[in-house]
């Protein structure tokens, strides 16, 4: 998945059908000189769909789509023929995208499922032929219901991925490598700080042929809550995991007070992210020896499971795993 590729936000305006307009018109044959009103209706102005596709990752084939427009319904005909619909617009989605207004933020759907529908913006109603409005005092109505305006909006759609395992830590924690080694996901990872600027996905393989997702989010910095570093434009990517790993490098200066950062990080951006479960993996095991290992123990938070692991050397990386699967039990 190439940086260049992978689009998770886009803004559009999203501008429905208009209604066709309902008919005026008579029955007028040989034999009947003075038929009814049979005025048909008019067709329903084009929707704009959204739709759930499992083999999309990304927003990239929506990103130059700056204006989405629905096909206007056709007028009704004579004979109380209806006009046909406008054509609707669906647009593919991958799974995790939301949908919102971009002038409020309400948000508008979620799509969580493959083939998932919603109608983002309703086309206008047909209007209704004549024929719909004769009474015993006006047989003869020459007047028809025009066609319902479509509906014109700007709608931002946001992608949140869906993984089991969300890894969270500060840049240079050891993320990308962690993913690398444990799946088949081929993340740049390099020696310095945002190596990642793009989440990438990877399935671990378990035991007995069971698997698991985990997704490497870009390093969170202090202050990402309030849109620092890379933070808000990443942070929505955790709301959807299951399990929040986090990350701290053993040759960090307070591994506590790396975990407590990140944590509070995430505590501001949305509060309820702390209900999911946690798990503290200190990356860069091969480091230490079991006396240093000895020595951290006093700067270890003891409310939340923890392990050393090495992503170099493979050291607990089948313990990271069985403690990864029975927290997704």
């Amino acid at each position: 998945m190439a940086g260049s590729n992978f689009i998770d936000y886009v803004k559009f305006c999203s501008r429905s059908g208009a209604g066709g307009n309902g008919s005026v018109h008579f029955r007028r044959e040989k034999h009947v000189p003075k038929g009814g009103p049979d005025g048909g209706d008019g067709g329903r102005g084009g929707h704009i769909i959204l739709r759930g596709n499992a083999q999309l990752w990304t927003l990239l084939h929506l990103k130059y789509k700056k204006h989405v427009i629905a096909d206007r319904g056709n007028n009704g005909e004579g004979g109380r023929r209806k006009g046909a619909d406008g054509k609707d617009v669906i647009l593919e989605v991958p799974i995790g995208t939301v949908a919102r207004e971009a002038e409020t933020g309400e948000i508008r759907c979620e799509i969580t499922e493959d083939g998932q529908e919603f109608v983002l913006t309703p086309g206008g109603r047909g209007g209704q032929g004549n024929d719909h409005f004769k009474t015993s005092t006006n047989q003869a109505p020459h007047y028809a219901q025009p066609g319902g305006e479509g509906i014109e909006e700007w709608i931002i759609l946001e992608l949140k991925l869906l993984a089991d395992v969300g890894l969270v830590g500060f840049p240079n924690a050891g993320k990308s490598t962690l993913l690398a080694s444990v799946s088949a996901a081929k993340p740049e990872i390099a020696d310095y700080a945002f190596t990642t600027l793009i989440p990438n996905l990877g399935v671990v393989d378990y035991r007995d042929g069971k698997s698991f997702v985990m997704a490497d989010i870009p390093g969170i910095i202090e202050g990402a809550a309030e849109g620092k570093g890379l933070g808000l434009r990443f942070l929505r990517h955790i709301e959807r995991n299951s399990i929040l790993l986090f990350l701290v490098p053993a040759d960090a200066d307070h591994i506590g007070e790396q975990y407590a950062i990140l944590l509070d990080e995430i505590k501001r951006y949305n509060p309820e992210l702390l209900d999911k479960k946690r798990i503290l993996a200190i990356s860069k095991a091969d480091l230490l020896d079991e006396e240093l290992m000895e020595a951290l123990k006093p700067e270890i938070p003891q409310d939340v499971p923890h392990l050393y692991f090495s992503s170099v050397t493979g050291f607990q990386l089948p313990a990271l795993k069985d403690l990864i699967w029975r927290a997704l039990q």
